[in-house]
């Protein structure tokens, strides 16, 4: 199944800590982007790759991307970003043509799998939408003021993660509404579910984590070491 691709990469390094857009943090050798934009150049049924960044960093981006020439590809076009997550992916979705499932990623979770991404798509061709996750492993409670107010049925709860597939007709309309009735969901999937539509669950990867304070930089190397060996 051919599809397309919106990259976030429009961050910032706050709770990371950095004075500077978390992308740009280096595992491996390479920026946090680079490692899922690779997975997906090398995917030849990803036709178009949106890498929704910071305008005043496309230069940089621009520059970085034609210096490897491995990961330089004219499937790549940079645009620009919004303030929320969410506007960023409206704004990536404006130049996704309408003829083929989209898939959305997060910039700074390095380590998707392709059997990840596999899954998703077989899914998507008799979902609208999709999304991967793995079955929390903690006892989560619900608080409010610091007091407990719940403790949810852990076998129901799973912690999401990207990419997210949708049918595009179905996420530009969600998105529509959304901006409409200014509702600001947690994800993608959830201006879906706001509409009345039905999100299927695959297996993701305990791997698949997401970069966001100092502390999963750990276990990010943790990770790299594991699947390079002791040569990471």
């Amino acid at each position: 199944m051919e599809y397309e691709l919106i990259l976030l990469a429009a961050g910032q390094g706050k709770r990371m800590q950095l004075k500077k857009n978390k992308i740009w943090l280096e595992i491996g050798g390479k920026p946090l982007f680079m490692h899922s934009l690779a997975l997906f150049l090398a995917d030849e049924r990803c036709k178009q790759i949106i890498l929704v960044c910071r305008e005043e960093e496309q230069s940089e981006l621009r520059s970085v991307l034609k210096r490897d020439m491995k990961t330089y590809s004219d499937r790549i076009t940079l645009v620009s970003g919004g303030a929320e997550r969410q506007w960023s992916v409206g704004c990536g979705l404006d130049h996704c043509s309408g003829e083929r499932p989209i898939l959305i990623h997060d910039g700074a979770r390095p380590f998707l799998d392709k059997v990840v991404v596999e899954r998703i798509l077989i899914c998507l061709t008799q979902s609208d939408a999709v999304i991967c996750g793995v079955p929390a492993k903690d006892t989560i409670k619900r608080v409010k003021q610091g007091v407990v107010v719940e403790t949810p049925d852990r076998s129901e709860l799973w912690q999401v993660q990207t990419p997210q597939g949708f049918q595009p007709n179905v996420i530009k309309l969600a998105h529509k509404i959304a901006k409409k009735e200014k509702y600001l969901g947690t994800d993608d999937a959830s201006l879906v579910e706001y509409i009345g539509k039905r999100v299927e669950m695959v297996e993701g990867s305990y791997h698949n984590i997401k970069l966001t304070t100092p502390d999963d930089i750990v276990i990010a190397k943790a990770i790299l070491k594991a699947r390079r060996g002791d040569r990471a």
